[in-house]
């Protein structure tokens, strides 16, 4: 319990953790902005760590000359955090892929994988990189390509087009509006407000899908 408080307070003030964290490890928080990413879209048992809000914190921050963060060296590590991991992931979904969708687990839950595949049926490869900027579908839709033993080659086009483009949104975004003393004001909301945007897409997606199944049943 203890655990999900703690993500949940890193995700409200992720601006005052990354404050503590970049002046804690210095020139050591690019390998942990690294591995965060990594992680986030590379390991299906890690959904939870945030995406958009760090990526948004992280632009409004690289504005502050204070912080000593480079904006292109940032938008370079972590958009080659998110190619990797994707293709870690897919790597993984063609190994255990087929075993593991047999069964729930704590960390990988069957319904993740299903709403992950509502979005494959109704926009195929384009999945990848549409998922970047949805959480959870985000983590799951490489794993679920590597299931589908999607074509390698045509998985890295979208992967790599996908990471370019929300690496580049919403740092830049941030970086352009993030310190907006109205925004810094209510940055908490801000989050929050991304957080809900970036999660609606995948609930109505579900929604829709199950309204059409039970028409079709009729």
């Amino acid at each position: 319990m203890e655990f999900i408080h703690s993500i949940i307070d890193f995700a409200l003030h992720i601006d005052q953790h990354l404050v503590g964290l970049v002046k804690g490890y210095e020139g050591w928080i690019y390998l942990i902005l690294f591995l965060i990413i990594f992680c986030e879209t590379g390991l299906v048992i890690t959904p939870f760590l945030p995406g958009d809000s760090l990526l948004f914190t992280l632009g409004a921050m690289a504005a502050v000359p204070a912080y000593g963060l480079d904006l292109i060296l940032l938008m370079g590590l972590l958009c080659a955090a998110a190619i990797l991991g994707d293709s870690f992931n897919y790597y993984t979904g063609t190994k255990i892929g087929d075993r593991v969708y047999l069964r729930d687990f704590w960390f990988l839950r069957r319904k993740h994988i299903d709403q992950t595949q509502v979005f494959y049926e109704k926009y195929g490869g384009r999945t990848i990189i549409y998922a970047r900027f949805i959480p959870i579908i985000r983590t799951f839709a490489p794993f679920v390509a590597g299931i589908g033993k999607m074509n390698y080659s045509r998985f890295l086009t979208y992967n790599i087009t996908g990471a370019i483009v929300w690496i580049a949104f919403f740092m830049v975004v941030g970086y352009m509006f993030g310190n907006i003393p109205a925004v810094k004001n209510n940055f908490t909301l801000i989050i929050l407000g991304i957080t809900a945007l970036s999660v609606s897409p995948p609930i109505i997606a579900v929604i829709k899908n199950k309204v059409g199944q039970k028409k079709g049943s009729h």
